[in-house]
């Protein structure tokens, strides 16, 4: 599996249980979502950012090269902007107790709305009929916490590419949520960045043992195409 290095005996025990080691594979490109989860200034840019992903920078060329296909085939892109409000710091009170006042204070100045660290990187290549949707947890996927799930079930789209940063927190939590809300569900792993490749690798195996399926950016797109020319 090319963009990772599974375990044969993981790759074995997934084939056993599911019967195939990519158990969405078939995709109906149409039903194809591309979730871009927190590729913002706030995590990307040293001089805004209250927790950088130097990582993150890379993966934007294959982020934009999904985001084309999955256009070019008939689903839809939507850009994820984690999202810091003064509600969110009260009902979400525990993360914020769980980082210095320093830290909190850094938080809510790169990542509210309006500032430069909540904006979308500058080198994605959004498009007008893209959606650019805020969330207020990790999760795009909790319900109450993001519009997204909504969206998606409103466009008739069940599966889901997750990509963006970090793969171990809001993208994995993100992946995981919309695989138990009924998503069928794909972690990029070339289009997720974590702060390490052990952190980033130990979340796409535990994603990929028990919640969904885990593709690279060529196998992703091949399969789009594929599924395009099949049901021409």
């Amino acid at each position: 599996m090319k963009g990772m290095d599974i375990p044969q005996a993981m790759l074995d025990r997934v084939a056993e249980r599911r019967g195939t080691v990519h158990p969405f594979a078939e995709l109906v490109a149409s039903r194809v979502a591309l979730v871009v989860v927190d590729l913002q200034n706030g995590f990307m840019d040293p001089e805004v950012g209250h927790a950088v992903c130097p990582a993150a920078r890379d993966i934007v060329p294959n982020v934009n090269r999904l985001a084309a296909a999955v256009r070019a085939t008939g689903g839809g892109v939507f850009w994820i902007k984690n999202t810091f409000n003064a509600r969110s710091a009260v009902e979400w009170s525990v993360m914020q107790e769980m980082a210095t006042p320093a830290q909190r204070q850094k938080r809510a100045a790169s990542m509210s709305e309006g500032t430069k660290g909540h904006e979308l990187w500058p080198l994605l290549e959004v498009q007008p009929q893209d959606e650019v949707v805020l969330k207020y947890r990790y999760s795009a996927f909790l319900p109450g916490a993001c519009d997204l799930p909504g969206m998606l079930r409103g466009r008739r789209l069940d599966t889901v590419l997750i990509t963006g940063t970090v793969t171990n927190v809001c993208c994995e939590s993100s992946a995981r949520d919309a695989m138990m809300t009924n998503f069928k569900t794909v972690m990029i792993s070339d289009g997720n960045a974590a702060a390490t490749l052990e952190e980033h690798s130990a979340s796409l195996f535990a994603f990929y043992n028990a919640f969904g399926d885990v593709m690279d950016t060529d196998y992703a797109i091949g399969r789009l195409t594929r599924a395009v020319s099949q049901a021409a």
